[in-house]
This record gives C-alpha cells, structure tokens and sequence, in this order.
C-alpha cells in the first residue's frame, strides 16, 4: 500500500517493485531505464493495461463499439521499493554516466545534459535571462 501518490508499491512480473512512473511511452521507459540502471537499480518495464473506454447512450439505443488503438504505454519500476523517484532527483542521489547530477530538467527531459549550476527554482529564471 502506497504511503502516498509519489510512493506506490505495486506486483510486477511476480516481483513487488516501487512504481517510477506509468503509461509512459517506449522513448522515455528507455530513457527511465538507462538512468536508473546507471545507478545500479534493477529495472522492471511492463507494458501497461490498455485503458478502458466508457461509451453512454440512452437506454434503449444501441451504440457502435469504438476500436481505438492506443499507443503502447509502459509502467517502469524498480525492484527496491524504498525508491521514491521525487526524494531522489532532488535529494541529488541519481548520476548520469558522465558523473553529473540528474537533475530535474534532466529527469523530465527538458534537456539533454543536466545544468546542476542552476538551482531548480531558479531554473525558469536563468532560461529567460539567457535568451
């Protein structure tokens, strides 16, 4: 049972992992994954559940089933469930391969090498200043 929504615990392939992030695409479940197992986490990616669609009608009307192909979602997740992905960003506990801070631009992937010089509640700041 999850503490609360940034901590959730859940079974993934027979094994209870800590929820990274959910219906992710396969791009960024990559990218999740590089980073997490850099920083020797044993990584879990799943495909997620296709979402459920609702159709309304009116009683006594009879509506077309919709076949919608979603895109491919994934849930991606680490085998150590203590992980919280937010106290690591910004607890400065996660590196990239060249050694640097992941951080939160980074994590989001707003940019492709992460700026640690900049504080991240400056970050919008410092973004303005050099445009």
């Amino acid at each position: 049972m999850a503490i609360n929504k940034n901590h959730e615990v859940e079974e993934l392939g027979g094994t209870r992992c800590a929820i990274v992030e959910k219906n992710v695409s396969q791009q960024r479940a990559d990218f999740l994954a590089h980073v997490l197992r850099l920083n020797k986490y044993t990584v879990v990616v799943e495909p997620s559940p296709a979402p459920k669609a609702a159709a309304v009608a009116k009683p006594g009307t009879e509506v077309p089933l919709l076949q919608v192909e979603a895109p491919p979602a994934f849930t991606v997740a680490v085998t150590d469930v203590t992980f919280n992905p937010i106290n690591a960003i910004f607890g400065r506990l996660l590196k990239t391969s060249g050694g640097q801070v992941v951080t939160l631009s980074y994590w989001q992937q707003k940019e492709a090498t992460p700026n640690d010089e900049v504080p991240y509640f400056d970050y919008k700041d410092s973004i303005e200043q050099q445009r």
